[in-house]
């Protein structure tokens, strides 16, 4: 069978397996008074039809907060890992910080937040920068300060300057560690912003995102309508992901390892 094929249908094949489990834990493991709990994939899919207007609503609102964190957070990480790079003395100073601002749990910041600028998309953007923040900076300084020895010293002697060494030497190698960072971000993205909605977000006007609607679905225990906004969340992370792993290839594929192998 073409390998091509094989790829796709394997992951069919296992989805169709884990769906058929599904059922039989839930027909047969699962008390009768218990099976509310867990509801089947097919209630899911009609609650999911039921909730459209509201879910679509909610994912634009939490899709707006996810893409403004993850490209603040894209571009600032990216200018302080420049700075980073050019002296172990800033790197030995700011780098406990950073680590600092990582450990800091959300559900401190959160109403501290909430406080400072005020619940809703403000807040949300904040959060959701803060936990995409760290592995960007980390992984591009990374990419920045390992660039090959003898490249840099060929530039040198080429009396490149400071600037044609960072722009045409540095950050051209530090692309591959750039964009595993963003790959971590862009998962962490729409989670972030789903934890910012439900302890900083605001639903005046009908505007709360998806980790609102998780808050009501729960108080309310409408469990298939819980189980179809994960599922729409899980969707939106999956499109955050996939924009960047297309983003990747596009930048990477003439030219990096990992995509001139055929072999892999």
């Amino acid at each position: 069978m073409n390998r091509r094929v094989l790829t796709i249908l394997l992951p069919v094949a296992v989805g169709a397996l884990m769906i058929g489990l599904w059922y039989a834990f839930r027909l047969h493991v699962l008390a009768s008074d218990q099976r509310f709990l867990l509801p089947t994939p097919d209630a899911i899919l009609r609650s999911l039809v039921e909730k459209a207007p509201a879910l679509a609503s909610a994912t634009l609102t939490t899709a707006t907060g996810a893409l403004l964190g993850f490209g603040t957070a894209t571009l600032v990480s990216f200018a302080l890992a420049l700075g980073l790079s050019l002296s172990p003395l800033v790197r030995a100073g700011l780098y406990p910080y950073l680590m600092m601002l990582q450990l800091t749990p959300v559900i401190v910041l959160a109403p501290i937040l909430i406080l400072w600028v005020g619940p809703g998309l403000k807040s949300v953007v904040i959060i959701t920068f803060l936990i995409c923040f760290f592995p960007l900076v980390v992984n591009t300084t990374q990419g920045l300060i390992s660039t090959d020895h003898a490249l840099v010293e060929l530039f040198r002697m080429g009396r490149a300057s400071r600037l044609q060494e960072i722009f045409f030497l540095r950050v051209p190698a530090a692309l591959p560690y750039f964009f595993t960072g963003l790959r971590i971000a862009a998962t962490l993205a729409p989670i972030g912003a789903i934890v910012g909605d439900a302890y900083a977000g605001n639903s005046a006007g009908g505007q709360g995102g998806l980790g609102f609607l998780t808050i009501i679905y729960s108080a309310q225990f409408q469990l298939p309508a819980l189980f179809a906004t994960a599922a729409v969340a899980c969707l939106l992370g999956f499109l955050f992901a996939g924009a960047v792993v297309a983003l990747s290839w596009f930048a990477l594929r003439q030219w990096h390892d990992s995509y001139q192998r055929k072999d892999l």
